[in-house]
């Protein structure tokens, strides 16, 4: 495993502090990552901004050799298309920002009550579409792409928004010049089309393919088939595609290992070569952290 994984970078991790169940923290997932060699790890939370555990998690544990970093993710609990909590965030640090997870109306259309990254919260979500019906996208939305035009540090997450948003998402932020935009699980949820993906592509945004959405890697009521996966690979060079593990719910275990079993599984089902993975593990990742 070890060799494997030395040097990786994993854009999509769910540690706590959290209001949703974790199965491991900032510094245990810090400590996890620097026993197996990772280069660098980016956590993600639903309901908070993570620049600040991670940051600690570095300072204190990182031990010199492994980088974590934080962002913000749009919600209700961040004031949605909140700009002053955008500038907040990335005036601490924030690596990426991202659209709507558990707000979005595909979100809660998809999963039909509780998920397994939900948190306890008592107050309901108001389901958000930030696609209007004449094409148009919410011009509180498009006041944070502008500004993050301005942040080319900052990659632009997509979140757990419908195909279409995610299409109209992409079409302005590649428009305003953002670079580094990364496409969150497009098989899963947001039911992307190959056709659409590849376009995204052409566009410059990133396809993720997460760990924690495979069958037979993850516990997921409704999981994705690897030959999925498979078709992705046909459809988006691999200069578009990211690996990352999308773990840290209770029920799925160690995120190290969760990671591992699916990158075995791309090199031993999928056929997919070492270079392809070093290129979607390494490579594609550090440069939309601004690494190298």
């Amino acid at each position: 495993m070890e060799n494997l994984l030395n040097g990786i970078i994993d854009l999509h991790i769910h540690a706590g502090p959290s209001v949703a169940k974790r199965s491991v923290d900032a510094i245990e997932m810090m400590r996890e990552a620097v026993d197996a060699g990772y280069r660098a790890a980016v956590i993600k939370d639903h309901y908070f901004p993570t620049m600040m555990s991670a940051e600690m998690a570095q300072t204190h544990f990182g031990q010199g050799r492994t980088e974590m970093f934080g962002g913000l993710v749009l919600n209700h609990s961040a004031g949605l298309f909140n700009l002053n909590a955008v500038d907040a965030a990335c005036a601490m640090g924030a690596k990426y920002v991202c659209m709507p997870t558990v707000s979005s109306k595909c979100h809660i259309d998809g999963h039909k009550g509780a998920f397994l990254g939900s948190g306890n919260t008592s107050v309901a979500e108001t389901p958000v579409c930030y696609l209007r019906e004449d094409g148009t996208l919410d011009p509180a939305l498009v006041k944070v792409l502008e500004y993050l035009a301005q942040r080319p540090e900052v990659i632009l997450y997509t979140g757990h928004g419908s195909a279409a948003e995610v299409d109209a998402l992409i079409r302005k932020a590649a428009e305003l010049g953002i670079q580094r935009i990364l496409v969150n699980h497009p098989h899963f949820l947001v039911h992307a089309s190959y056709e659409q993906m590849a376009s995204w592509a052409k566009l410059g945004a990133y396809m993720e393919l997460n760990a924690g959405v495979v069958k037979g890697i993850a516990t997921l009521s409704d999981p994705v088939d690897l030959s999925v996966v498979g078709k992705i690979l046909e459809a988006v060079p691999e200069n578009r595609l990211v690996v990352d593990s999308d773990f840290g719910q209770k029920v799925n275990g160690s995120l190290v290992n969760g990671l591992y079993r699916f990158i075995r599984a791309l090199t031993d089902d999928l056929h997919v070569s070492e270079a392809q993975i070093e290129t979607m593990t390494r490579k594609n990742p550090a440069w939309l952290l601004s690494l190298d």
